[in-house]
């Protein structure tokens, strides 16, 4: 058996899908996925296998406008992901179609994408009538040479496995570079982290998710096959550490409950997590949270 083996960068705008498509692609829960932008910060790679060709995901953050540090570290990260990568994968949403930002990823693919295949992937098909979908396809095909168009609903699996069998096929031959089982190439501590600010995500509605990070400060292997972790959420200021805790300290407690049900469900086996909340008013200007999600901190710099 012929082995390929190769990196595939999935781009596009904060919220087009690509952690929704990566987690699809791979079979399991590994990038975060909420409905508030920019939610994926490190360059998460998930493992694919499809045949004999292992399909290594590289899911960049969501390509946007940066405004502070995080946010050119992060848009720094997404274009570096691209450039690595055998493959880009161009995610647009169908109902957006070609909005501003999806304009400045275009005019950035005529950078990148000379000594690479890319293809389009139109997101979310079942929000849109076939004409418009026909529209945009041949629009967005006019203002770039893509190797091939897919129309996909991520949440839903349409056209999955097509654009899965498709990116196998174009694959270098080589050896896999993981084991035929592991899924995904972070630190589980780091996986851990991430379950837990997606709970915080998803419960706090307010600018503040942006504005927090979560590092797992401790993991301690059991006798009896658990693993106690211990956490800390770094916020900016005294007042979002009281909306973190919540009343009576039950914003937490909702956040670790749930946050422990899915470590465990994801690692099959009793965790026990313990969260702690502190203040740190200048964590985003510091370059050890920024290795810790990945990023470089230079890339910051404006």
């Amino acid at each position: 058996m012929t082995k390929h083996a190769g990196f595939i960068a999935l781009i596009g705008e904060p919220n087009a899908g690509k952690s929704t498509l990566l987690n699809r692609m791979v079979g399991a829960k590994i990038s975060i996925v909420t409905h508030k932008v920019q939610t994926t910060r490190a360059r998460i790679r998930g493992v694919a296998m499809e045949g004999d060709a292992q399909l290594i995901f590289v899911d960049t953050p969501g390509l946007f406008k940066p405004r502070r540090r995080l946010d050119r570290a992060m848009v720094a990260a997404a274009w570096g992901g691209a450039a690595d990568a055998d493959i880009v994968v161009l995610m647009v949403e169908a109902h957006r179609g070609i909005t501003e930002g999806v304009e400045r990823i275009l005019d950035g693919l005529e950078e990148i994408g000379q000594n690479r295949k890319v293809a389009l992937a139109i997101n979310k098909i079942d929000k849109v009538p076939s004409e418009k979908l026909l529209a945009l396809t041949s629009d967005l095909n006019a203002r770039y040479p893509f190797s091939e168009t897919f129309m996909i609903s991520a949440e839903r699996g349409h056209g999955v496995d097509d654009l899965r069998k498709w990116l196998a096929s174009q694959l270098p031959e080589g050896p896999w570079l993981y084991p035929e089982d592991q899924i995904a190439d972070l630190p589980l501590r780091m996986i851990a982290s991430e379950m837990t600010r997606e709970k915080l995500t998803l419960r706090l509605h307010q600018e503040l998710p942006y504005q927090l990070t979560v590092e797992t400060e401790n993991w301690e292997e059991r006798k009896d096959g658990s693993a106690k972790i211990d956490q800390v959420i770094y916020v900016m200021r005294d007042g979002h550490k009281g909306i973190v805790l919540g009343k009576k300290g039950e914003t937490i407690k909702a956040v670790s409950q749930a946050a422990r049900a899915e470590l465990e469900e994801f690692l099959d086996r009793k965790i026990h997590l313990f969260l702690q909340v502190k203040v740190r008013p200048n964590w985003l200007e510091e370059s050890e949270r920024y290795s810790e999600m990945g990023l470089d901190f230079k890339d910051g710099n404006a």
